[in-house]
């Protein structure tokens, strides 16, 4: 269940996100389960009209920062982590993978404990969001986001790991193509 101060208030506003996998399960460590994610954001983007303006994929958790400007960023959400735990759970069960029964048990036991459809809870279902409603604000969360593996000791700069928004921002090849904000804050 979601607690009150961590629901998303103005659809209409850039927020950071943050999308935590159950029992903190180190399962990004793999690439093809890194390359779900990024592709189903590019998918996002292309599709729904999201925009990205950062983003960064760590071994349990993926930190972005989101927009709607349609005002449907909520249902956006729910529609990538939907998608992204299906495909997820899927691929652990049909490639080589040597933690499967062991991972696959523990989201079953969160579904089990949460309620609901399916057999498989894979994302924490709050996200923690944070409305961006100033540039100071957007910069600082761009900036952690793009620390995270610097603070994880994975890179010694930002822009060398390469599941971030970070080398896009340097001028360097990227997974995804990034937007980038003008600062202004819609309301409607």
């Amino acid at each position: 269940m979601e607690r009150e101060g961590y629901v998303i208030r103005d659809e209409y506003l850039p927020h950071f996100l943050t999308f935590r996998v159950t029992d903190w399960v180190d399962i990004f460590t793999r690439v093809n389960y890194r390359d779900i994610v990024v592709n189903s954001l590019e998918f996002c983007r292309q599709n729904f009209g999201l925009r990205i303006y950062g983003y960064v994929v760590m071994s349990n958790h993926v930190h972005t920062i989101l927009h709607q400007p349609d005002g449907k960023l909520s249902p956006t959400i729910t529609s990538f982590k939907k998608f992204t735990g299906g495909e997820i759970i899927r691929t652990i069960s049909t490639i080589p993978e040597s933690r499967e029964t062991w991972m696959l048990k523990r989201f079953e036991l969160a579904k089990m404990r949460s309620g609901g459809k399916g057999d498989h809870l894979f994302w924490k279902r709050d996200n923690h969001p944070k409305q961006i409603t100033t540039r100071d604000f957007f910069l600082q969360k761009l900036n952690y986001i793009h620390d995270n593996p610097v603070r994880a000791k994975l890179v010694l700069k930002q822009e060398d790991y390469i599941y971030s928004s970070a080398a896009y921002y340097s001028g360097l090849p990227s997974l995804i193509d990034i937007d980038i904000w003008d600062g202004v804050i819609q309301y409607k």
